[in-house]
């Protein structure tokens, strides 16, 4: 930026917040600073999504650069890293407000967060993912153009200042925003265009806009050493030397050939994988899913199944899912973290490794959830409490149930199916309790649940939970083990044997099933995780027999005070299901 001359030139001071942001980010060592590419593109995506919804209405807003795109220029002469996009761009005011001046929101938030031990891959979702690019810069430039104003330039070594200059003769934009990096020496790894491909491929592939590398490409080409050397000399000196060269064209012309380097370089599409879940599934051939499926999993072979789904109503996801054709050898490997549901938030890679998205027996299905009501700021700890995620977990199995009955109309199918996964199959009837059995011990009561040898017992249980340092994972495993014991002799386990082998898909008989079970956890002295679900279950069963229509009561309850906002959330969520 050196040569480019500048007017006006005003030096503004940041904004306390963000001066303490800045100095965390900078001071601080963080393992993944390879976020700030994800954050920049994402600003780039919002900033086109702003532009395009413009145009809806004014044509002329894209006459200044008709083509939406992002741009990525790795410099490693300068060791400059330029995202640019051509999106709505800046204008002074905005590069002062938003870039300084008024801190965000968020911008506490994260702090907190931030000393909290969050991660910082979390920054975005606070609102402040600019902030990102010092991660891995000294100095950041940013050159922008929007329509209602000129070209103008920001720039900061994040020292407590930055300045803002209107751009006189620097390269025109058009329309959009150049952000130019200069990378510390440490991070000049972010230069190589394989990192980049990389990183666009695990954070941004699915990014709306085509994202464009600018790329070297190395060509050999063959010449004659007559070519190299001799034609510049016959140029000069004559036409003789040109007739020896045809008379000895037929001995020597292969001695002569030599091969040369030539460098160009030149605009490469890196995100070419486009997000199919959004489309219609009647709209999808074969070929698009398999393509697909082995460029989120890197599998040689086609999927068995697949499963294309869109949930709408209180809540709205998309989701494919696939079966492999072979389970993989590691399957067991309890070592190894489960990331074979990658979790997208409108399209932004989120994580792949989201345990609560799937129950562990389903471990070996594959695919993308793409969520548009999941917050952004979404940590590790609020997946585990999130009603959402329950409400999608309880989909996503659904629909796996659905895909393996489809699966098995295919007999051979099916028998590849069953010989890879039987065990996962198995395993999912244990994983509420450890067994079921007869038991010898019980007279009156129709079941009752004990804990396995090692399990913990229920008044144990409830002491862990208490526990505000307590390790979850062991938890996870030692409250899981309990016993079912049953007692056929009861006239309530009878009846309800009747009843399923004449309807086996009798809603009224597997609420019964459930609340038995439920039942059974509160008689033991366990807690229940969902008592509104236990409680709408009760609700349900006692307008069964007092046999009240559920739409008469609908009348009634209108005109009774509304309940608290947090006992209706849950039924909301299961009017999706």
């Amino acid at each position: 930026m050196a040569d480019v001359q500048m007017a006006d030139s005003e030096t503004f001071a940041f904004q306390a917040e963000i001066n303490q942001l800045l100095s965390l980010i900078i001071n601080t060592f963080y393992s993944n600073k390879e976020i700030f590419l994800r954050e920049l593109i994402s600003n780039s995506s919002d900033a086109l999504d702003k532009i395009r919804y413009e145009s809806l209405t004014d044509k002329s807003k894209l006459d200044a650069q008709p083509e939406l795109f992002i741009r990525i220029m790795p410099d490693k002469a300068n060791k400059t890293l330029s995202i640019i996009d051509s999106g709505i761009g800046m204008t002074k005011a905005d590069l002062v407000n938003n870039l300084g001046t008024i801190a965000r929101s968020g911008t506490k938030d994260f702090m907190e967060a931030l000393q909290a031990g969050a991660d910082v891959s979390m920054i975005g979702q606070f609102g402040v993912g600019f902030y990102s690019a010092y991660l891995v810069a000294d100095k950041v430039v940013v050159t922008t153009k929007h329509n209602d104003d000129e070209q103008y330039v920001w720039e900061s070594q994040a020292g407590g200042s930055f300045t803002v200059t209107r751009d006189v003769s620097g390269e025109p934009l058009g329309r959009g925003t150049k952000i130019t990096l200069f990378l510390k020496e440490d991070q000049l790894e972010y230069l190589e265009e394989r990192r980049i491909k990389d990183l666009v491929k695990k954070h941004s592939e699915f990014i709306s806009y085509p994202i464009y590398l600018w790329t070297e490409k190395t060509t050999e080409k063959e010449i004659s050493d007559d070519e190299d050397e001799e034609a510049p000399k016959s140029r000069e000196e004559g036409e003789g030397e040109v007739e020896d060269v045809d008379e000895g064209e037929s001995s020597s012309e292969k001695k002569k050939k030599k091969k040369i380097k030539e460098v160009s370089h030149e605009w490469e599409l890196i995100n070419k994988q486009k997000p199919i879940w959004l489309r219609k599934p009647e709209e999808i051939t074969k070929e698009e899913y398999a393509s697909f499926y082995k460029s989120l999993t890197n599998d040689w072979e086609d999927h068995l199944a697949v499963k294309h789904f869109s949930v709408e109503g209180q809540l709205e996801f998309k989701a494919i899912l696939f079966v492999p054709r072979r389970a993989p050898f590691d399957l067991f490997d309890t070592r190894k973290k489960m990331n074979n549901i990658k979790l997208y938030v409108r399209r932004v890679f989120i994580m792949d490794n989201c345990e609560e998205l799937m129950p562990e027996y389903l471990g070996f299905v594959k695919g993308v959830v793409d969520s548009d009501d999941l917050p952004l700021n979404i940590s590790r700890e609020m997946l585990q409490q999130n009603k959402i995620l329950k409400v999608i977990r309880k989909n996503l199995v659904k629909k796996c149930i659905e895909m393996f009955f489809e699966i098995a109309e295919n007999k051979d199918d099916y028998n590849k199916f069953y010989d890879a996964f039987s065990k996962n199959l198995k395993l999912g009837v244990h994983e509420d309790m450890e067994k079921v059995v007869v038991s010898d011990r019980i007279v009156d009561s129709p079941c009752c649940l004990v804990t396995g040898e090692y399990g913990w017992t229920a008044n144990m249980e409830r002491i862990m939970k208490a526990q505000a340092l307590r390790d979850s994972s062991m938890s996870s495993y030692m409250s899981s083990k309990k016993t079912m014991e049953i007692n056929p002799d009861n006239g309530i386990m009878e009846e309800l044997r009747k009843r399923a082998e004449e309807d086996k898909n009798d809603k009224s008989v597997k609420d019964l099933v459930m609340l038995l079970f439920e039942t059974a956890l509160l008689q033991s002295g366990f807690s229940l995780e969902d008592p509104n679900t236990f409680a709408a279950r009760i609700h349900r069963m006692l307008k069964l027999g007092l046999n009240i229509d559920e739409d008469e009561e609908a009348g009634e309850d209108a005109e009774m005070p509304a309940l608290e906002e947090d006992a209706t959330e849950e039924s909301k969520m299961e009017e999706v299901d």
